[in-house]
């Protein structure tokens, strides 16, 4: 599988906590090459940084990768930052 390569905006899951799990949405014309709407393993970059994490289906045909604090903090990013990421799917959670 070919690496995806997007720009993203961090965001949180749930908007109206403005806390907890951090994303950013995986546009459409990629979900298909990640393998489709739904929960896998991920490895990649955000910002030029390495990362393992997850993408999962967000509602409404969505894609989301999980964005964590050490990913942020690695990458001198916040929630509201736009970034570069690029991932690729490594299997099933």
């Amino acid at each position: 599988m070919d690496p995806q390569q997007f720009n993203g905006r961090i965001r949180y899951w749930n908007p109206d906590k403005m806390s907890g799990l951090s994303v950013a949405d995986v546009p459409p014309d990629a979900v298909a090459a990640i393998g489709g709407l739904k929960q896998q393993r991920i490895r990649g970059t955000v910002a030029g940084k390495e990362f393992t994490s997850s993408v999962m289906p967000a509602g409404g045909g969505r894609l989301a990768v999980s964005v964590s604090k050490a990913m942020m903090s690695a990458a001198g990013l916040g929630v509201g930052d736009d970034a570069e990421f690029e991932i690729t799917a490594i299997g099933r959670d």
